[in-house]
């Protein structure tokens, strides 16, 4: 069943929502779903921008066919070549055989990577600052490469002010009707999974990404539409200067984080006297993570969010307990730094956790490490509580 949306007169949203999807990308957990988000404008020409995952390729198909309402579709524009927006590319060159797919010359080549149509008949290639007038709406094309893929570009029409962002600006979390930002609690409901999937998914490339939002700074834009999540028509600023702050590797928040790995619960419980100790000294704004627990997603999503992080492992094999390595080589993976850290290590034959961790925030940019660290052997004792009320002194300290 069709179900397009009027975003303008002649410009329709043709996009859907998946909510059974478990994982994005096959890794990170969705709970509130994730949608696909497709645009189509009804101009002397038609142009449709990007298509949609396979997964919802039935309702895609549909709403374009409803949208067109018997017109030939002219154009698809393809800003990004990701499966879960690319994947119905050859569908629509096949029902709609006189379409011009137009994208830049690595979005064509990935097209041949991907399928194995005659994409060459097709193609329109563009580059970086090259427009496309559909009658009333001129659309220039900006690339953004690697935000977070190398053929990246957005698509900006002079005639409303619309930019269509591609991954940018997107977020984790399918639409519930409304299609706007502003028809929801976006800080309440939204932000967690806006910056979970930025971090996640772009944070790697931060310097690409200011890049990218250097030269937005310069269109006259009325509305940002990504392909994930909501559409943005009102306090656009408030959002860029989020996904500012977040290319910058800047803490989004004064406050502190304690993400830690416990077998047996013994290095839990020396966390909890640290928590209890900086609280002590009034330390806000404290926030505690198991991270054999919670999705190592959420914890990098954490750590980029606040200024201060502590560490704490206990020794596994002579090495730092699994989910603690698997943290820190996510936080390396996606470019962390310019952070307060502080390490804790237990172990009851050897300790080794602490120093290895401390390795591997050493190879990461501006981490600032809070010394000395703290070693437990199997618990915490009371001869080590002046160590804790040390070293939240020094934790305070940062988050002045």
């Amino acid at each position: 069943m069709e179900n397009y949306r009027k975003i303008t007169d002649d410009v329709l949203y043709v996009g859907a929502s998946d909510r059974r999807l478990a994982l994005f990308e096959n890794i990170y957990p969705i709970e509130r779903g994730v949608s696909y988000n497709s645009y189509l404008v009804l101009d002397e020409k038609t142009i449709l921008l990007d298509t949609v995952d396979h997964s919802v390729s039935r309702e895609f198909l549909a709403n374009v066919e409803g949208a067109l309402a018997g017109r030939k579709l002219d154009y698809l524009v393809v800003n990004h070549m990701e499966p879960d927006h690319c994947s119905v590319i050859a569908e629509i060159v096949l029902r709609y055989p006189e379409v011009k797919v137009v994208g830049n010359a690595k979005t064509i080549q990935m097209i041949k990577q991907f399928y194995s149509f005659d994409i060459d008949s097709h193609a329109c290639i563009v580059k970086d600052g090259d427009t496309l007038s559909t009658g009333r709406h001129s659309f220039t094309f900006v690339f953004a490469p690697m935000v977070h893929w190398p053929e990246v570009m957005v698509a900006f029409d002079s005639y409303n002010g619309f930019l269509f962002s591609a991954d940018a600006f997107g977020t984790f979390g399918a639409l519930a009707g409304n299609l706007y930002a502003d028809e929801y609690d976006f800080e309440k409901e939204w932000l967690d999974d806006a910056r979970r999937y930025y971090i996640n998914i772009v944070g790697k490339y931060g310097v690409q990404v200011v890049n990218t939002l250097k030269k937005a700074a310069a269109l006259p834009i009325k509305m940002i539409l990504p392909l994930h999540g909501p559409i943005w028509r009102e306090n656009i600023g408030w959002f860029i200067d989020k996904y500012m702050t977040w290319a910058s590797y800047k803490p989004e928040e004064k406050g502190l984080v304690i993400i830690y790995s416990s077998i047996y619960g013994n290095t839990a419980d020396a966390m909890d006297v640290l928590a209890s100790r900086c609280a002590d000294l009034g330390v806000r704004n404290i926030h505690m993570y198991d991270a054999s627990k919670t999705d190592v997603s959420v914890l990098v999503s954490e750590c980029f969010r606040y200024s201060t992080i502590v560490f704490a492992s206990p020794t596994y094999n002579a090495e730092i307990f699994p989910r603690m390595e698997m943290l820190l080589t996510e936080l390396k993976a996606h470019a962390f730094q310019n952070r307060d850290a502080a390490v804790f290590e237990n172990g009851t034959w050897a300790l080794s956790a602490g120093r290895k961790m401390t390795e591997m925030l050493a190879a990461m940019k501006d981490i600032r490490l809070i010394e000395p660290m703290v070693s437990i052997k199997s618990s915490l004792k009371p001869d080590q509580l002046e160590a804790m009320d040390s070293i939240a002194a020094k934790i305070k300290a940062t988050l002045a």
